[in-house]
């Protein structure tokens, strides 16, 4: 089916307009926005039919997570147990380019839909900041590419490949193309899965100890 996809710069985006798309993500609206890594895609986290709608778009496979985005270091608190490496590495770097796998708080359960962790960023970028602040649920998003391709930077190729088939688009611009690091806080020893913006060493500092890197 296709939508009539709305397409605004980053500077049209008003409080006023910012609040309309907030509450349509929250009602399962799909939204293409740039973030401070690369293009991403999203909807409410609690919005199964927008979360169905992304999977279908992106050829992503049911076995791979939506990451989780909210808007401060309180509000994730809520969502997710944290143990002590998880809390220095959040304090030290949220908002940012981090993402942090979690165990689900009791009352998060329902966020991670089965799976044993939560990915969870709070990123500094603007934009992304106030449409998260303006919602009352996280946003469960991606980067907008189709799975296993190589992220958008750009907003041609996002335009091209999403106009018609998602609810609204912002273009940014050209955007840095270094995605985010990734931490499994899940168990005892902290994993990390993808060194990104944020490097090894600097993470390793932070919680005084040595990271195991996944194979």
């Amino acid at each position: 089916m296709t939508k009539q996809t709305k397409i605004f710069k980053r500077w049209e985006l008003s409080p006023e307009i910012t609040e309309q798309l907030a509450a349509a993500l929250e009602k399962g609206a799909v939204g293409v926005f740039p973030t401070d890594t690369v293009y991403g895609i999203g909807t409410g986290a609690l919005a199964q039919k927008g979360i169905d709608e992304i999977y279908a778009l992106k050829k992503r496979p049911k076995t791979a997570p939506l990451q989780i985005m909210t808007s401060s270091a309180d509000r994730a608190l809520d969502l997710a147990k944290f143990s002590q490496p998880a809390l220095r590495l959040a304090r030290r770097f949220w908002p940012g380019a981090l993402t942090l796998v979690l165990p689900p708080s009791d009352k998060s359960k329902d966020l991670a839909r089965g799976f044993a962790g939560l990915g969870i960023r709070v990123p500094k970028y603007n934009l992304l900041e106030a449409l998260l602040d303006a919602m009352s649920t996280p946003m469960a998003m991606t980067s907008a590419n189709l799975h296993g391709q190589p992220v958008w930077t750009q907003e041609t190729p996002v335009v091209k490949a999403f106009d018609g088939k998602v609810d609204f688009i912002v273009l940014g611009g050209t955007l840095s193309p270094t995605a985010s690091s990734v931490v499994d806080c899940c168990g005892k020893q902290p994993v990390l899965l993808r060194e990104g913006q944020i490097l090894r060493s600097a993470l390793e500092y932070t919680i005084e100890q040595d990271l195991s890197v996944k194979k």
